[in-house]
């Protein structure tokens, strides 16, 4: 059975947006982490589908597509070809159809869809949000592993993706020179 891998950048006090979803504080002064950025690329190339909330894709499939029509000596060039050619699903319950390439719109119940989509043969299933879509399939315990990059920064208030406590244990913690921090968590 294939995993569903959630990746968040989250703030060291557990925000994954702003209070109005601001995601500013996650560029860091002197420009990307390679290695972090490395791993982002090492994730996305275990997986062969994508889950996505509705409220961040219009903004997600223009940069990634923006990225591979127009900017080919970007350095976001590798992550980009993965993001606009692999399999993407967009949950939606206002919505049956969107533009992007790849890219699926589900309308039925997430807990059924997102079961038989990991019964399904391939590579895992990476999720990267937003704040409510994960939210949710985090209390429906659809997430098998977590994948929080955590940025050394705190906001003092924002968006947290927990809505009740939820146990996990810490498989593994790689601390990079940005002062990133990825933690790879185990629902118990």
């Amino acid at each position: 059975m294939r995993k569903l891998k959630l990746q968040v950048q989250i703030t060291a006090d557990g925000f994954v947006a702003g209070p109005n979803g601001e995601l500013d504080w996650m560029w860091m002064p002197g420009g990307r982490d390679e290695e972090v950025f490395n791993k982002v690329i090492e994730l996305a190339a275990s997986c062969d589908t994508l889950l996505l909330g509705r409220k961040m894709i219009r903004e997600f499939i223009d940069h990634w597509e923006n990225v591979v029509d127009n900017m080919p000596d970007s350095p976001e060039q590798p992550l980009a070809q993965q993001m606009v050619n692999m399999r993407k699903i967009v949950f939606s319950r206002t919505q049956t159809a969107m533009n992007g390439r790849n890219l699926e719109v589900e309308n039925s119940d997430l807990a059924s869809a997102v079961k038989a989509l990991k019964e399904q043969p391939g590579k895992d299933i990476i999720v990267y949000g937003g704040a409510g879509f994960a939210s949710s399939l985090i209390s429906l315990d659809l997430i098998d592993e977590y994948y929080f990059f955590v940025c050394p920064v705190a906001i003092g208030a924002g968006m947290g993706i927990f809505k009740e406590k939820k146990a996990l244990k810490l498989e593994s913690s790689t601390a990079y020179k940005s002062g990133k921090v990825v933690n790879k968590y185990l629902p118990v």
